[in-house]
């Protein structure tokens, strides 16, 4: 299936050509100006709401802001810190990542089970990060312009027209992800020389900010080593990121010279003026030449925790999630606790709230201020039916955390599925602050509508349900919610907010329906998306 998409997507005509077989643009090329900002944003914007439509995308408030603030901490860093990014994950365990235009990064929860540390997944968003740094993609695109936009409906046409052909459910989605990353992999017309920038540039971006710069050359290992013995599979990120020994050394090379030039012992030296007071503290660059009790601890878990949560949440069903953990007996002390705390969450899913409860209550007995567990606890209690129990925790967090978004929006979940007008109000009131920062948030506009139909707000209701839509990828039904909300008695501000809106989706609207998608067919699979497709 994968094999036959990537055919389909070549024929799309988007694969683009390089200057000679590794050659890249001159330095006086026009790349940047092939696209402007603003279109490739709205390119990378729409391949993840696409994504979203089909349901790929693992939406997540704590794993969403693990991702985040791991990638912003490698941006910080690098040679762009203004240019805007966004990160995600894909909620299917083959391991791969991969970017386009717009700063916009993937990566594959699979990718991230795979890693041993924190520091080699921020390896792989640090090269990533440098593709986009580089202008590898704005490089590749500059002869096609025209066609930049309507690539990610091309390529999801593409996935259909094999659909429609025998593929079905599970098999057709890895084909759409798998075929996605060629794709993304190929714009950026990956040679020698790119990669080969794309490592250098990243190996020095990962120690800048203050991971270990080996991490990506022990992540190719990895990865080859996936590769051994009998019928072994090749992982994607190799179909995408082709390894070679020459360049795993080379990738080792250069780690050894930064190593030499700026690290003494365990110190990571950080250049004067790169650390970002305006990064939250835990983002921050570790700077301390001797770390403090409990500083391994502190490093590691994170990560080990947002790999088990990872792993729960990308399992198929609950009892697959809870077979992951027969036991806990892991001599390693803080993997030991993020392995209980994924066989809580495990429980929690499962139906088994009273078990998850005891598991979470001793590990928030050694680390009470931790609000991956904290959070967890709460669901686990509101799960068991102890709601006042459990809603006097998550007011403790939000006291604690008033701009939390993770802590918000389980907060207000807990309110939602209690229901009530009561409840829909403190819902309400909890959840503006986020839509203050922005509203482009999916899991925010969901769960704002709900809170609004409780509280009795049907016009706000309307309006984050039409959000909601236009964030999964049905524009056009966002905008009929929009046009029928404007038939109720309005004021003055809440018709102009709408009417605003309604302005700033059309034009998406009106470029499917050139491509050949009717209005109220986005939700039906269909052959044809006007490119591509025989």
């Amino acid at each position: 299936m994968a094999a036959a998409v990537a055919l389909a997507l070549a024929s799309t005509g988007v694969v683009a050509t390089g200057d000679g077989e590794y050659g890249l643009p001159d330095i006086g090329s026009s790349a940047a100006a092939a696209l402007s900002p603003s279109e490739q944003a709205e390119y990378g914007a729409e391949t993840l709401r696409e994504l979203r439509h089909y349901g790929l995308v693992l939406e997540d408030p704590l794993l969403e802001d693990w991702i985040s603030g791991l990638g912003y901490r490698v941006v910080a860093a690098g040679e762009r810190p203004e240019q805007p990014f966004t990160f995600f994950l894909l909620n299917f365990r083959e391991v791969n990542a991969w970017a386009t235009l717009g700063g916009y990064i993937a990566m594959n929860a699979g990718l991230v089970l795979e890693a041993d540390s924190e520091d080699e997944v921020a390896a792989v968003l640090s090269h990533e990060v440098a593709h986009v740094t580089q202008q590898h993609i704005l490089r590749s695109v500059e002869k096609a312009k025209q066609e930049a936009l309507p690539i990610a409906l091309g390529m999801l046409g593409a996935v259909l027209a094999a659909q429609s052909g025998g593929g079905h459910g599970d098999a057709t989605q890895a084909a759409l992800v798998s075929g996605l990353a060629l794709i993304q992999q190929r714009r950026i017309n990956y040679t020698r020389t790119s990669e080969q920038e794309a490592d250098r540039v990243g190996i020095r971006t990962l120690a800048r900010a203050g991971f270990d710069p080996m991490a990506m050359a022990d992540f190719f290992q990895a990865m080859q080593r996936l590769t051994r013995g009998e019928g072994a599979n090749v992982p994607e990120y190799l179909r995408t990121h082709p390894l070679t020994t020459s360049r795993i050394s080379e990738a080792k090379d250069r780690a050894r010279s930064i190593r030499a030039e700026g690290v003494a012992g365990n110190a990571r030296i950080v250049p004067d003026g790169l650390e970002n007071p305006l990064l939250p503290q835990r983002w921050k660059v570790p700077v301390d030449a001797a770390p403090a009790a409990g500083a391994d601890r502190d490093r590691r878990l994170p990560f080990l925790m947002a790999r088990e949560r990872l792993r729960v949440l990308s399992a198929g069903s609950p009892a697959l999630a809870l077979g992951f953990y027969p036991e806990v007996n892991s001599r390693d002390p803080v993997l030991a606790v993020a392995q209980s705390y994924g066989r809580a969450l495990a429980q929690t899913r499962a139906g088994k709230a009273a078990a998850a409860i005891a598991v979470l209550t001793r590990l928030a007995e050694s680390l009470p201020d931790d609000d991956w567990i904290q959070l967890a606890l709460a669901d686990a209690e509101h799960r068991d039916g102890k709601v006042a129990l459990a809603e006097a925790r998550y007011e403790r967090l939000l006291r604690n955390r008033p701009q939390n978004r993770a802590v918000i929006l389980a907060y207000a979940q807990a309110l939602n599925e209690r229901g009530g007008r009561e409840a829909g109000e403190r819902a309400v009131a909890a959840l503006r602050p986020l839509l203050d920062r922005g509203g482009d948030d999916l899991t925010l506009q969901r769960s704002f509508a709900r809170a609004s139909e409780l509280a009795g707000d049907s016009i706000r209701a309307g309006e984050a349900h039409a959000e909601a839509a236009y964030l999964s990828g049905r524009p056009q039904d966002a905008l009929n919610q929009l046009e029928r909300i404007k038939e109720q008695p309005l004021d003055y501000y809440q018709r102009a907010r709408i009417d605003a809106r309604i302005a700033a989706m059309t034009p998406t609207v009106l470029e499917r329906e050139r491509r050949g998608l009717k209005p109220g067919q986005e939700d039906r699979p269909r052959v044809s998306f006007g490119i591509g497709a025989q």
